[in-house]
């Protein structure tokens, strides 16, 4: 048979037209209707679209997904800027060396550090902070500041949106008395050999 000619049947059922004489591996091709709900999920589709187009692209009185998050962006800069520490309350800060201070800036340590520090300091995913070896300066105002800052391009966030001054203080003054008390299985050193 010609797959082109064209035989007109009927439906058995409906009495509708049926167009065969398109098959093709006992496969064949009849001309029957779309179901009315898939129809109509096209028109809606249709419909959207238009209206999307219009609101966003035409007349533009919704913004876009990236100025929407732009906009996101600068209120939360906006919403978070005056929280945590002042630079004048961190560049206040001393070293403590009292032992109630360091009891709680061990505290803090153990709470928030430790997971990357190690409980003694001699670092796992951090590095290690009891050696002679340090790759963001060993000062008491550089460590109180890379806590400030953070390194978010090692996994380490800022904390001075979770942390007072004062506790930046204490958790600070703890740190640089892990310095030289050669805990067991220590990383490796990383960064420059610091003087204090």
């Amino acid at each position: 048979m010609d797959t082109h000619d064209h035989i007109i049947e009927k439906d058995e059922l409906t009495g509708d037209k049926l167009i065969s004489g398109h098959e093709y591996d006992d496969i064949k091709e009849l001309d029957n209707k779309l179901p009315r709900w898939w129809v109509w999920l096209f028109y809606i589709t249709i419909i959207f679209a238009a209206v999307y187009m219009i609101r966003f692209h035409v007349l533009k009185t919704s913004p876009l997904q990236e100025e929407e998050y732009k906009n996101e962006v600068t209120a939360a800069a906006e919403k978070y800027k005056n929280t945590g520490p002042s630079a004048d309350a961190l560049a206040a800060a001393v070293l403590l060396t009292d032992q109630t201070s360091l009891t709680e800036g061990k505290a803090i340590f153990d709470k928030n550090c430790m997971v990357c520090h190690l409980a003694q300091g001699q670092g796992l995913v951090g590095p290690n902070l009891t050696d002679d070896f340090w790759i963001h300066g060993c000062s008491f105002q550089e460590i109180v500041n890379l806590i400030v800052i953070g390194v978010p391009e090692k996994g380490m966030i800022s904390w001075k949106t979770q942390l007072s001054p004062v506790q930046i203080q204490q958790v600070s003054s703890y740190i640089v008395s892990l310095r030289g008390s050669n805990p067991p299985n220590p990383k490796e050193p990383q960064g420059a050999e610091c003087k204090m």
